[in-house]
């Protein structure tokens, strides 16, 4: 608990100063950072070998696909074809000592991670406040601390129980209703102070989905971690573990985001 609580004052504050009032550059700074840390977290957890150019490459191409989405995105279809290209390139050169589910998380991390965190930047060049870029957030912390909660509370029947045993149907209930009453809370604050006019029929509608979609990153991470027997993706945030530990429901949620929130006028 004393490592959680120091996590959150240190790393709280400095989230929403990067996320809004940063300078652009250092946006896309930290999201290409954490998408580097991500690739190479999914890439060691997938592969007790390690490979030079595979571990490079599981670093490299999340953090160029944030860019690229960000500088240049008509040449992000081209980048992931050649992102592509090279991992199996590889591959075949090395005659069979690489194997598939090594080339799957070099590429899923680079191209899947990458896309995701670059999402943030999506909904940043759209011209809305820059506190919409903290809605991924609020919308999956939100999720998985009611749904924590709720199941430690009353808790009673297993969600998955062969993909995260602790998980139960209650608390994934209590997890959506946590994300509706902290999405509508949003949705009021940012009318009320900020110049908002986010109707709250669909910021509702909204916000249930995005429960539903971060609830299914986490499970979808756990299930790759069950697989490998892992624990914990990294240490980079202590007990929170790493990157793909504490950002799991939000690289679902994210790229949610940015492809319906104009669709639903909600900014």
């Amino acid at each position: 608990m004393r490592s959680r609580i120091l996590v959150a004052v240190v790393g709280v504050p400095i989230l929403l100063y990067i996320v809004l009032w940063g300078h652009p550059l250092l946006l896309l700074f930290a999201l290409a950072l954490l998408a580097g840390v991500g690739g190479r977290e999914l890439y060691h957890c997938v592969s007790k070998e390690t490979d030079g150019f595979l571990a490079v490459a599981a670093v490299f191409i999340p953090c160029l696909t944030v860019g690229c989405c960000y500088k240049c995105p008509d040449y992000v279809g081209a980048w992931f074809l050649l992102s592509t290209l090279a991992v199996f390139a590889y591959a075949v050169c090395k005659g069979g000592a690489v194997r598939f589910d090594q080339i799957a998380a070099v590429l899923f991390g680079g191209i899947a991670i990458g896309y995701a965190f670059s999402s943030f930047l999506q909904l940043y060049t759209s011209g809305v406040s820059r506190g919409y870029l903290l809605l991924p957030f609020i919308l999956s912390f939100a999720c998985d601390t009611f749904a924590y909660f709720t199941g430690l509370t009353i808790g009673r029947h297993k969600l998955a129980p062969k993909v995260s045993p602790k998980k139960t149907v209650e608390g994934a209930i209590g997890g959506l209703v946590g994300n509706v009453v902290c999405g509508l809370l949003f949705a009021w604050v940012m009318n009320r102070w900020f110049g908002g006019s986010i109707s709250y029929e669909p910021m509702a509608l909204l916000s249930l989905f995005c429960g539903v979609v971060a609830q299914l990153g986490d499970l979808s991470f756990s299930l790759i971690k069950r697989e490998f027997g892992v624990k914990d993706y990294g240490k980079i945030f202590l007990a929170h573990g790493g990157v793909l530990d504490r950002f799991d429901s939000v690289l679902f949620v994210a790229p949610t985001l940015a492809a319906l929130m104009l669709f639903l006028n909600v900014t």
